[in-house]
C-alpha cells in the first residue's frame, strides 16, 4: 500500500523529542475541514509525480513469544515503484541474501498477477461508481472520515524546520460503516501532521482503542493497543515519499497471517527511473 493511501488510521505513539516543536504565533489556524480536503486533492496530484520514482525499502520483522521476547527476526529488502498505474513492491532479498534468478522470476509473476487483479478491481468499482485507491481497494474520502469520527485539538508545530498543523482524530464507535476499511478507521484514534505550505500528510500515528474483530474474530482480530507510525520525507523538492514506518502489536487475518511483534520499514535510495536524472539517497526537505 502506498503509505499515503491516507493512512488516516491514526495513532498515539510518542514522538521523539526532536520530532516536533510547538510554534508560538498569533497567526490563525486554517480551517481543519478545508485543510483535510486540500490534503486529499494534493495527494491525488502527487501520485502522478510518484509514478516516476523508484525507491528501496528494508523491512525488519520481529516476532515475539508469549513473554514478549524476540523469537524470530526476518529482514526483507525490496524495490517500490508503480507499474501500469499500480504501486508495487518487488522483493529483492531475504535476510541479507539476494533472491536467485528463479525467485526473482517468481516475484515478477506475482507482481504481474497483482497488477492485473488491481486493474480488474478498479474497472469493476468504476462501473459501479465507487471510489478506490490505485490498487482498487476501498477508498475512504475525507468527507467519510468526518462522518466516522472527528478532527480535534489542531495546533501549529515545526517538523524538520517546516511549519505543520497537527490534528488529532477520534473515531466514533457508533458511526455507521460501509466497508471494512471504514470499520478499521472507526475503531482507531491518533494524530496526523500536515505540512502547512504543501498541504500534504507528513506524519501519521494511530492505535486501536479496543480489540478489533471482523466476523467475530474469524476473519480478522487485532489486539487493543496495536499501533503504528508513518513518516514522510520531501524528495527533490517535488514529492513526499515514505521515509519510515513502525508498527507493534498483534493481529490475525483468517489463516493466512498471524503476527505478534514489531515491524520496522526504512526507505532509501529515492530516484527517478523514467528520466536520466537520478536523485541522491539523502532526502531534501
Amino acid at each position: 500500500m502506498p503509505v499515503r493511501a491516507f493512512i488516516f488510521c491514526f495513532v498515539a505513539v510518542p514522538l521523539l523529542a526532536s520530532a516536533q516543536v510547538p510554534v508560538a504565533t498569533d497567526q490563525p489556524l486554517p480551517d481543519i475541514t478545508a485543510l483535510m480536503h486540500d490534503v486529499e486533492a494534493n495527494q491525488r496530484k502527487a501520485e502522478a509525480i510518484e509514478k516516476d520514482y523508484i525507491y528501496h525499502s528494508v523491512t525488519t520483522q520481529q516476532e515475539h513469544d508469549s513473554d514478549g521476547k524476540v523469537k524470530k527476526t526476518t529482514v526483507i529488502g525490496a524495490d517500490n515503484y508503480w507499474l501500469e498505474g499500480v504501486p508495487v513492491t518487488r522483493v529483492t532479498s531475504k535476510d541479507g541474501k539476494p533472491l536467485s534468478d528463479k525467485e526473482l522470476a517468481k516475484e515478477d509473476r506475482r507482481i504481474e498477477k497483482d497488477v492485473a487483479k488491481a486493474k480488474e478491481r478498479r474497472a469493476k468499482a468504476d462501473s459501479e461508481g465507487k471510489p478506490t485507491d490505485p490498487r482498487g481497494e476501498d477508498l475512504v474520502t475525507v468527507s467519510r472520515l468526518l462522518e466516522l469520527g472527528a478532527f480535534i485539538h489542531p495546533r501549529r508545530v515545526q517538523i524538520g524546520g517546516r511549519s505543520a498543523i497537527a490534528v488529532d482524530f477520534a473515531g466514533d464507535p457508533k458511526a455507521k460503516t460501509r466497508n471494512r476499511m471504514e470499520e478499521v478507521i472507526r475503531d482507531m484514534a491518533g494524530t496526523a501532521w500536515i505540512d502547512e505550505q504543501d498541504r500534504m500528510l507528513v506524519r501519521v500515528e494511530g492505535r486501536f482503542v479496543d480489540n478489533f474483530k471482523i466476523g467475530a474474530g474469524l476473519f480478522a482480530n487485532i489486539r487493543k493497543g496495536t499501533h503504528f507510525t508513518a513518516q514522510m520525507t520531501k524528495i527533490n523538492g517535488e514529492v513526499w515519499l515514505p521515509e519510515e514506518i513502525q508498527a507493534e502489536g498483534a493481529a490475525r487475518f483468517l489463516l493466512f497471517w498471524n503476527f505478534n511483534g514489531r515491524v520496522e520499514i526504512r526507505f532509501s535510495d529515492y530516484r527517478k527511473f523514467r528520466t536520466s536524472s537520478v536523485i541522491l539517497p539523502t532526502p531534501s526537505r
